[in-house]
Parts: C-alpha cells; structure tokens; sequence
C-alpha cells in the first residue's frame, strides 16, 4: 500500500537569468513524497519542475492535479491514463519519486562508475543572456573555470552585440579550443532567420537550439535544410507523445540534432523513445535539465550517464540557485560528479 504527498518549493536564482522570454529570479518546483506503508522508513521523492511559458503544465492546475494523484497513488496507472499528457512534468516527477523508492530511497538509481564518484559527466558552461559587458564577464568567468563547451543564450540584446561578443571569442578561442553552441529559445523571425545563421556561421557554431518559435514546421524543415549552422530541436519535441507523431516531426524536419529534458516530455520513457528514433534517422541528442533542482538533475544526470552518450550535456545547471537542495553532486573541471561523501539535505522540502 502506497501513501504520498507533496510540497511546493520555489527556487531562487542566484542573478536574473535572461531568455528570449523574459527574465527568471526564481522558479517554482514541487516534490512529490512516496512510501510503502509496509516500510514506512523508506521514501522515494521526485521534483515536478515547470518553466513558466515553456511548460505544458499549467502552473496553477499543479497543485490540485498532485492533490488527486496522491489520494489515487495506488491506482496511479489509471491517473497517468486520464491526465499524464497533460502533466508531462508530474509524470517526470512521479516515475522518478517511484524508481527511487523501489531503489531503497537513497537518491541512487543505478550503480555505475558515475554513481560511484569515479566517473564524470562532460558539461557545457551556460551564460545567460545580459547586457554586452555582463555576458562578457560571464563567459570569462566560465572560461577561467575550464569550460571548454559554452552555450550562449542568445535574442535577448541585439543581434550585432551577440555578432560583436562571437567575434571576440572566436579571436581569443578556435574552433579546436572552444566549442560555441547557442539557444534562441525561438526569438528570431522566420524570414529573418537563415540570414542571421548565415552570419552566424562565420564563428563556427556548433549548433542552436530552436532558432524559431516552435509549431511552424514549414520553416523550421526548411531552416534545418539550408542552414549553415546545424540546428538543434528543443521546445518542437514538447507535447509529442505517440511513437509515430515522433517519427513523423523528425522525418519532416530532420534537424542535426534534438534536445531531450525529461522533465518537459513526460519522463525517461518518452526520453528513451526519442533517442531510439532519433538514432534510427542518424540525428544526434543530448539532454538537458528544465531547471530542476539537484532532485530532478541527479535523476537525469544518472540516467544520461546510462547511456553512454559521448556528447557533452546541457546538466551543469545545478549551481544556478542560492537554495538549492543539498546533495553529491558537483561540478569539477567541466565535468559533473556524484561524489558518495557529500551527503542528501533534504530537510527543506521534508
């Protein structure tokens, strides 16, 4: 017999963190707590992590949708049936909090060499977007950090100043020194948006990140077609659940790569399922995190290391927030460890 419950936690960002979309101080997430009457010492625990204008989860609708969870936790197959595409982050949050229960509770999902502390996983260093001179000072910083993979948030300050801060990079760092990757979030305007590719392929991008607004498949297939710089699919693959409606979005847009964030496409399940294809068609991926405290990055830290993907990911987000959960993992030299010495402090969201 199963009993749950949850609790909602915001999680404030240690400087504003600019997108396309506006401006992030802080970012709610709720945990979802799981026990076996039958060993009521031991508990599993998941994050349902949303953000705010990407989500599909309604922000508001969370807190009753995991009221009705909980009170049908033991039929929650039935709950997955009626409302999990409507709730791709509770979904996310649910599978994890189980997994770690059936695991013993202790956070650790699989034993390997990652979960050991012997192993690290390859990161990129991410600057958000800022002022010239903000960004700027960012990128050195993570450079000084040894970075040597940066993704840039870019469309939020003009286009030249983002020309002006590559060009500055690209003097000091080549290609073979430095990768770039950049992440519109959607800011640039269809008919505008293979010129600036074009302008931006002379910096030598490794790739970005959804450079139009999802949901217009016509340009995207053709910006994926003609671009110089090879395109990335991020927001395109949210709300995407049948097997086939997956296959359909990539055999008509057939981007170089796709960007998975469990949290945003309803668990590892539909993760798995998207790389499967992906692979079937030769299209790269990696993951990122959906700004997840360490409770949902470990999750998906451990299961990207599960799948032996050479690519460096998009996880080095858990140094983001001034209140984050206390936990093994940390970064060193670009790369992120679980180190068994440092030990889980949930006592805030307990």
């Amino acid at each position: 017999m199963l009993k749950a419950k949850w609790i909602s936690y915001s999680l404030n960002f240690k400087f504003p963190a600019g997108t396309s979309r506006g401006v992030l101080v802080s970012k709610p997430s709720w945990f979802l707590k799981v026990i076996d009457l039958a060993e009521p010492d031991i508990f599993g625990i998941g994050e349902v992590s949303v953000i705010p204008g990407l989500s599909l989860d309604d922000e508001k609708s969370i807190g009753p949708a995991l009221d009705a969870l909980c009170s049908r936790i033991n039929d929650y197959g039935r709950w997955l049936e009626e409302f999990g595409n409507s709730f791709p982050a509770i979904c996310f949050g649910l599978e994890t909090a189980l997994t770690d229960l059936k695991s013993g509770g202790n956070r650790v999902f699989f034993k390997n060499t990652f979960t050991q502390g012997n192993k690290g996983i390859p990161v990129n260093g991410l600057i958000w977007m800022g002022n010239f001179e903000e960004m700027r000072q960012r990128i050195s910083a993570k450079l000084s950090e040894g970075f040597r993979v940066i993704k840039l948030k870019v469309g939020a300050i003009d286009f030249e100043s983002e020309v002006a801060l590559l060009s500055e990079m690209r003097q000091l760092f080549s290609p073979d020194e430095l990768t770039i990757r950049l992440d519109a979030n959607g800011a640039f305007a269809p008919d505008m948006a293979l010129e600036k590719l074009k302008r931006l392929s002379d910096y030598h991008i490794h790739s970005i990140e959804q450079p139009i607004k999802s949901g217009q498949h016509e340009q995207m297939a053709e910006l994926c077609s003609k671009s110089p710089v090879p395109i990335a699919l991020d927001e395109e693959l949210i709300g995407v659940y049948d097997a086939e409606a997956k296959m359909n979005l990539l055999e008509t847009l057939r981007p170089e790569y796709i960007i998975l964030k469990p949290g945003l496409l309803g668990g590892f399940g539909h993760a798995d399922e998207w790389i499967r294809i992906a692979e079937k068609l030769k299209i790269g991926w990696w993951a990122t995190s959906a700004l997840e405290s360490n409770i949902g990055l470990n999750a998906i830290a451990q299961w990207t290391f599960n799948t032996s993907n050479p690519l460096t990911q998009g996880l080095g987000t858990g140094q983001l927030f001034h209140n984050n959960i206390g936990s093994p993992l940390e970064i060193r030299d670009a790369l992120l460890y679980h180190n068994p010495e440092n030990v889980w402090n949930l006592q805030p969201i307990l």
